[in-house]
């Protein structure tokens, strides 16, 4: 992609039908949960969620409120409690923000998932063992995870025009970084994301088609954005419970490259030219208890049914060989031995030559 290209997709951001009646910046003091900034500050408060049928809990936020009006960005972690590398990267995301030359705001929730961050539990909220990322718009009335949810949706999504949602592997999962492409069919609305998508600067794109009509599409955090007409990035760094710099500063200056992007700060942004672009791909599952031995590491090219890995039992004897189930990238592979009947224990996606016209997934 060009110079020009790009910057015609970017203007598409501010431009379009569904970008033109998003939130923007306009008073002089943008509060969310307990933060709140006056313009040209930072402010770090808490989104509370009262105790309900189970506890409570406290949802750790940071305003960056720009000298000037301007678009609303979100950026979000921590909805699995352990993807360690988003989470520190958004820990680190403020301090890299000049609120003074800051057009717009900036609203940072580097930890939903609090009590999975605490009690080391993966993929899960341990107090109602329900998943952060599958239960939006929330529930007021619910569980823990619905009552907090139902708080994000309200103060954060609903508020701002861009919703940045990082992730990473697991303490499970041994994952290569890659971002989303979220495409809902909505020709102006996908133009914008795939802009902001390269801007961000991950060179593996996963397109993922979402079906807005259907309910299931729209309990993920990006989903349920989509529906509201929010131009969303997913991206994905970090691997297995290790904070590698690398990653941290890939998501950091992901975050910055978009609101650069944006028009909300001064920055150099060179959106990836030649993005190696994945279908969503397919996984392979344990198919009963036992020891996972990875035979290659995330990143790697395989091809169908080429060996990835050994399930043994208990005693180390070999009960299965575990092949890719198509040919592809390996976007994330089990990276401890511990799998339980149903584990994801590897996940390959396709190489596209270009992203395919919009296709409505069939429920």
């Amino acid at each position: 992609m060009n110079k020009w290209t790009f910057a015609i997709l970017a203007l598409a951001v501010v431009t379009s039908p569904a970008a033109a009646a998003q939130p923007s910046s306009a008073a002089e003091t943008f509060t969310v949960g307990t933060a709140a900034a006056q313009r040209g500050t930072v402010a770090f408060g808490a989104l509370d969620v009262a105790a309900g049928s189970d506890t409570g809990t406290t949802i750790p936020v940071i305003v960056v409120n720009g000298a000037r009006s301007g678009p609303v960005v979100a950026a979000v972690a921590g909805s699995h409690g352990t993807e360690y590398a988003s989470i520190v990267a958004l820990t680190q995301l403020a301090s890299r923000i000049d609120a003074s030359r800051l057009s717009g705001t900036v609203i940072i929730a580097p930890l939903l998932n609090v009590a999975s961050f605490e009690q080391m539990t993966v993929h899960v909220n341990p107090v109602d063992r329900k998943g952060m990322n599958s239960q939006y718009p929330g529930d007021a009335n619910g569980s823990q995870t619905q009552r907090a949810l139902a708080v994000v949706a309200d103060q954060i999504v609903k508020r701002a025009s861009t919703i940045i949602d990082l992730h990473g592997g697991d303490l499970d999962e041994e994952l290569v970084p890659y971002s989303y492409w979220m495409r809902s069919g909505d020709a102006a609305a996908d133009e914008a994301s795939r802009a902001l998508v390269l801007a961000f600067g991950l060179d593996r794109v996963i397109v993922n088609d979402v079906d807005l009509a259907n309910s299931a599409s729209t309990r993920s955090l990006s989903g349920y954005s989509l529906s509201l007409g929010k131009t969303v990035v997913v991206a994905e760094a970090g691997a297995s419970g290790v904070v590698r710099p690398a990653d941290v500063a890939a998501l950091v200056d992901g975050c910055l490259n978009v609101m650069a992007a944006l028009h909300m700060i001064e920055r150099n942004v060179r959106p990836v030219e030649h993005p190696v672009w994945l279908g969503s791909g397919a996984r392979v599952r344990a198919e009963a208890a036992g020891i996972f031995v990875p035979s290659v590491a995330g990143g790697t090219f395989v091809s169908n049914g080429m060996r990835v890995g050994t399930m043994t039992d208990y005693y180390g004897r070999l009960v299965s060989e575990i092949r890719a189930p198509l040919a592809g990238v390996v976007t994330f592979i089990r990276g401890v031995p511990s799998a339980w009947k149903e584990a994801t224990l590897v996940n390959v996606a396709p190489v596209l030559s270009e992203p395919p016209a919009y296709r409505k997934p069939e429920r």
